[in-house]
């Protein structure tokens, strides 16, 4: 059973994302919080294995609630997924820097949204689409980190091809393929590589791998 925990300050959207949720046979709703602060302690008595958080809240926003469940060990199965409105503003990337493991729009469809929370329930990077899209665009411009380039100094030539796949919206099974090994070879890769990178999720390993260079996104 997949536990989420709800965190939005506007009852009409918990009220429908809750019923949603709840009306599958493996999904159920643990709690629901009205901001950030409460969003955090309410995931200390529960253990959620998702926490859906909106972005823009009263007392804590939610780069601040993940950021505090994300630096939890206690939290550490906790995988905090962001809900905005907006597609991409200028938080969505912190939050992401933060340690969410993904993003969704509000406006998804039904089924889309239940199939990524058990996406994301599974420990794989979340990001919608639009998000994607213009979170690589963001990255034209800017010169890699050198900090997150000698990070990659540690992996072996095969986790740094793992670690660009997955950058570029890979799952295990197409890595495998990409790569001429098994799906579980190529789980081990990226396991080693977010392990040796210390990245929670394969989000973060997709910040890394731009912020590193390893992987230059270009415009069509």
């Amino acid at each position: 059973m997949i536990r989420v925990l709800l965190v939005d300050d506007q009852p009409l959207i918990r009220s429908g994302f809750r019923a949603l949720l709840d009306a599958e046979d493996d999904i159920t709703v643990v709690a629901e919080a009205a901001d950030g602060a409460e969003g955090v302690a309410l995931a200390r008595r529960h253990l959620p294995d998702i926490a859906l958080v909106d972005i823009q809240m009263p007392v804590v926003d939610g780069i601040e609630a993940t950021r505090r469940i994300v630096a939890d060990p206690a939290l550490a199965a906790v995988h905090v997924v962001i809900l905005t409105n907006y597609g991409l503003d200028e938080h969505v990337f912190d939050a992401l820097r933060a340690g969410a493991a993904g993003f969704l729009v509000k406006d998804i469809e039904p089924e889309d949204f239940l199939h990524a929370v058990r996406v994301a329930a599974r420990g794989d990077a979340l990001l919608a689409p639009s998000i994607t899209r213009k979170l690589i665009d963001r990255y034209v411009a800017q010169p890699p980190h050198p900090g997150a380039a000698t990070a990659l100094r540690g992996l072996t030539g095969r986790e740094r091809e793992a670690v660009t796949l997955v950058a570029q919206g890979l799952s295990n099974d197409q890595i495998a393929a990409r790569m001429v090994i098994s799906p579980v070879t190529a789980k081990t890769h990226v396991n080693r590589a977010m392990t040796k990178l210390h990245a929670r999720d394969r989000a973060q390993l997709v910040v890394i791998a731009y912020e590193s260079g390893l992987v230059t996104p270009r415009r069509p």
